[in-house]
């Protein structure tokens, strides 16, 4: 929908933000063999600490999130996430947006995430958006690409 607005999230949302997140990442269990960790965040905590954005219309629940926290030169995209009713709608592309808009308005010039390697969907939508792959590297049962975009 057009009309979804991002928003930093607020205690009421953590119910949905944990919906959204377990909704979306929970086809990936069988495919990489582990729970994904987005799935195992402590989701009140993220929210407390003002690190999760949500997608929502008006008086609707979220349909997506993004969880960020900035770091010294870049901001560091933890997690996204859609609901899988709402794909094709256009929620991931304003959320990726709202991340490159919100890391210039904190005055850092990069933005960087990384993605599981058997998620191979977001191989392909990463570099549309500008990202660049820097890096794989295996994380304890993870096996993960890194990803950067440098900000204009």
């Amino acid at each position: 929908m057009e009309d979804e607005q991002v928003r930093q999230a607020v205690a009421g949302d953590v119910p949905a933000v944990k919906a959204v997140t377990d909704a979306a990442y929970r086809p990936y269990i069988e495919r990489i063999g582990v729970v994904p960790r987005p799935m195992e965040a402590d989701h009140a905590a993220n929210v407390a600490a003002g690190k999760v954005f949500v997608a929502c219309g008006p008086g609707v629940d979220p349909v997506g999130l993004v969880v960020l926290e900035a770091y010294p030169g870049h901001l560091f995209l933890d997690s996204i996430a859609v609901r899988p009713d709402a794909h094709g709608r256009g929620v991931g592309r304003r959320l990726l947006h709202f991340v490159d808009a919100h890391a210039r308005a904190l005055g850092l010039p990069e933005v960087r995430l990384y993605t599981n390697a058997m998620m191979w969907e977001n191989q392909k939508i990463y570099p549309r958006y500008g990202y660049e792959l820097v890096e794989r590297r295996v994380d304890g049962p993870y096996d993960r690409l890194h990803y950067r975009k440098r900000l204009p």
